[in-house]
């Protein structure tokens, strides 16, 4: 059972120690070494074209700060033609005459650089299918020749979502829209501010306002490493339960070796074993399973890391990422070296016993303890088997200290997950914006051998809010209409979502500020202020439309969607860059008492003729990321759990079989086996309230330190609605938890006690 106990704990340890050492190594490494590969440009600003010349931007690269610069390179913002192969997203094209190599150099992963008009590269993260051989039609600018996809190349900063040649950008360019792109490595440029005084230094000699946008290398990173970073504290938190557990454990299982075992250390002593030889054979006796418990660790931590991994393999394009042997062997050393340091603190008692002391100690040596515990609770209005079992953690109170704090562990444990899937929740709910009873999704194109129906009538939104509107049951409703558009400073489309009617209802969890009144306000998430260096009260511009649009900040929302990169705006803000917004999803409530199923019955016969169908509930908001937290976190817990019951059930083993003799009087005095049986289930009932009693809370904590680190690493800032998910209905139960864990420890224990023949505990010494 110690053997178990001990493998199993360090299995935990290990597995956990493994996972967080290598997503930590890993979240840094694919980014890093693509940056110095190619390269990369600590710094990409923007310029209007008509407010600064080439000539100017080329002598900015001279600037003290700056070791290298490219560019000037023109850029313009085109949209592709909606296909079977693709959205007609705005994208973001800049005229290069070659990948470059100094700054920026762009990696071709397939097929070659443009050498004539006519020709791209796309970028490998273009939301378009990058594809050497497709040909490309653009809706924006119109007139222009088809584009055909020649490469794939990728960026690591992600600096355009296609690459011409520079003679191709006039054709391109709408007038007054053109712009140049500079890209700048400075001499130092490991911190935000560091980069914030280069790009200073770079613009100090331009007119005013000539830089339209910037992109920091910093901030590619760190949504390079999002994914794989979200995972960190997670890890860290069970990571550091169980390297504490593994101390505790190890600790009370040698301790309790060497308590039981003192006849025979006095005997090993007599017949030659020396102090430091009884410390090495309980120290040996620890790091033997230990040693097991490891190497499984091991394996666990590699298999759990593969789904992991996969996201940041995903990011770079790369499958060559795998756990660090340098981590695996830090975490053996570590995790051994802790094991046998704890180990040997605990069996130094067993080296400084006397001989005749350790001879002369018998197995009832402490039945004197706790007396006063017993008569104590032998006044009390209880059952006899109960008051006595209620009585013996005071007997062995080091012990009982020992098992209690397994079980708060444990119970920790529990807490924290339970916690951590309810916040989980509540951020899926915000990704969803599920509240609403009934949907009308926003109907797709429909597609042809040549491309989209032209002539397929599509569903009027006019006619299908007045349908929504007239049909009995309907409450509250509104409909959102998404565009996407180009935003200074930002390389790549953002998803701007406009609603006509109120919204506010609809699930939107904000973080600050508030929810838009009027036209020319938007929200946006976290990670939409960070990109851009914008907070609430800033505005910004909205490009790739019929004309620019300049909306107002006045909220931050919770949305992780499409990498926060989203503007929640009134439909009227659009009203002339975008007048013919035809693809519209609605949302609605019913009212009170309206049967949801009949509801939609009802209405899709009045939305068919229309070419729209309704269905219950939200839109879909899983994701692949939660299913791997959540499988991870039940894991990890429940071997947390194991580990705390197999403690608790070593302690009363150990205890139910130094009081074997003590258990067969009671059965020569008429305790009946499931008296027994209760006796000893007791004895855990204090222990385990106390440690639930005391795990709750420090579960709560726990969850209220990783929650808001997990949501910086992904880039979120979360409300308090994501935070404070405990209820006072579930921490009772949670607490209770404790007890059950001690229980289900005690069980195995108390059936051999309840099957033992009185006249052998008896006859036992």
């Amino acid at each position: 059972m110690q053997t178990l106990v001990i493998g199993l704990t360090t299995l935990m340890a290990v597995a956990a120690a493994v996972l967080g050492g290598t997503l930590t190594v890993v979240s840094d490494a694919p980014f890093d070494d693509a940056f110095a590969r190619q390269h990369g440009a600590h710094l990409s600003l923007r310029f209007d074209a008509g407010k600064v010349s080439a000539g100017q931007l080329s002598a900015s690269g001279d600037t003290e700060e700056v070791s290298a610069a490219a560019g000037p390179f023109p850029t313009a913002t085109v949209t592709p033609r909606a296909d079977k192969e693709g959205p007609g997203w705005p994208m973001t094209v800049v005229g290069r005459s070659g990948p470059g190599r100094d700054v920026d150099e762009v990696a071709l992963l397939d097929g070659r650089w443009p050498v004539r008009a006519g020709e791209i590269v796309l970028s490998a993260d273009s939301p378009l299918i990058p594809e050497p051989g497709r040909r490309i039609a653009l809706a924006r600018p119109s007139g222009v020749p088809t584009l055909t996809v020649v490469g794939v190349a990728r960026s690591v900063t992600r600096t355009a979502d296609a690459w011409v040649l520079p003679s191709q950008m006039p054709a391109l360019t709408e007038p007054g829209s053109g712009g140049y792109q500079m890209l700048y490595r400075f001499t130092r440029a490991g911190t935000a501010a560091r980069i914030i005084a280069g790009g200073k230094a770079v613009t100090a000699s331009l007119p005013q306002k000539a830089a339209v946008g910037e992109q920091s290398w910093l901030t590619a990173k760190k949504n390079a490493e999002r994914d794989t970073a979200l995972y960190v504290p997670f890890l860290v938190a069970f990571g550091a339960l169980g390297l504490i557990m593994s101390v505790l454990v190890v600790g009370n299982v040698v301790a309790s070796a060497v308590g039981a075992g003192t006849r025979r250390i006095g005997i090993l002593k007599a017949v030659g074993f020396t102090p430091a030889q009884v410390v090495r054979a309980h120290v040996g006796q620890a790091l033997v399973p230990a040693a097991a418990g490891t190497g499984l660790g091991v394996l666990a931590g590699h298999l759990f890391a593969v789904p992991v991994l996969a996201e940041a393999e995903d990011a770079y394009g790369t499958s060559s990422l795998a756990v660090a042997p340098w981590v695996d062997l830090a975490v053996i050393a570590g995790v051994l070296g802790l094991v046998a340091a704890t180990a040997w603190a605990s069996a130094l008692r067993a080296g400084r016993l006397r001989t005749v002391d350790a001879l002369a100690v018998g197995r009832n040596a402490s039945a004197e303890r706790g007396r006063w515990a017993v008569r104590l609770a032998g006044r009390l209005p209880l059952p006899q088997p109960v008051a006595l079992g209620l009585a013996r953690p005071f007997a062995r109170p080091a012990r009982a200290l020992a098992m209690g704090t397994a079980v708060l562990f444990g119970t920790v444990a529990v807490t924290f997950t339970v916690g951590m899937g309810a916040s989980l929740g509540e951020v899926m709910k915000a990704k969803a914006h599920d509240v609403a009873d009934v949907t009308v999704p926003e109907p797709l194109p429909d597609f042809g051998p040549g491309g989209p129906v032209a002539d397929r009538p599509r569903a009027d939104p006019a006619a299908v809010a007045a349908a929504v509107e007239a049909a009995p049951g309907t409450g509250k409703y509104y409909s959102a209409a998404t565009v996407r558009a180009t935003v200074s400073g930002l390389t790549g489309i953002a998803h701007v979502i406009a609603f006509t009617g109120d919204a506010s209802w609809g699930g939107y969890t904000m973080v600050e500020g508030r929810w838009i009144d009027k036209p020319g306000e938007a929200v946006v998430p976290t990670p939409f202020l960070t990109a851009t260096g914008t907070r609430i009260g800033d505005t910004v511009t909205l490009g790739g439309l019929a004309e620019p649009v300049t909306v107002r900040i006045v909220g931050e929302v919770l949305d992780p969607r499409n990498d926060g990169m989203q503007v929640f705006t009134d439909v009227r803000t659009l009203a002339s860059a975008r007048p013919d917004l035809t693809d519209t999803s609605h949302h609605i409530a019913v009212t009170s008492g309206t049967d949801v199923a009949a509801y939609v019955d009802a209405l899709n016969k009045d939305l068919t003729p229309l070419g729209a169908t309704a269905r219950a509930g939200g839109l879909d908001g899983g994701s692949d990321m939660v299913v791997t937290l959540d499988a991870l976190s039940a894991t990890l817990t429940s071997m947390l759990v194991a580990v705390a019951a197999l403690g608790v059930l070593n302690g009363v083993l150990l205890d139910t079989r130094e009081r074997v003799r003590e258990i067969g009087v009671h059965k020569a005095l008429g305790m009946t086996p499931r008296q027994t049986v209760t006796m000893v289930i007791t004895s855990v009932v204090v222990t385990g309230l106390v440690a639930g009693a005391l795990g709750v809370p420090l579960g709560v904590t726990v969850h209220g330190w990783v929650m808001p680190a997990m949501g910086e690493s992904a880039g979120l800032r979360l409300p308090d609605s994501v935070i404070a998910v405990y209820h006072g209905a579930e921490l009772l139960p949670l607490a209770l938890g404790g007890l059950l864990i001690a229980a289900l420890g005690a069980l195995l224990p108390a059936g051999w006690a309840a099957r033992t023949r009185t006249a052998t505990a008896l006859r036992t010494e």
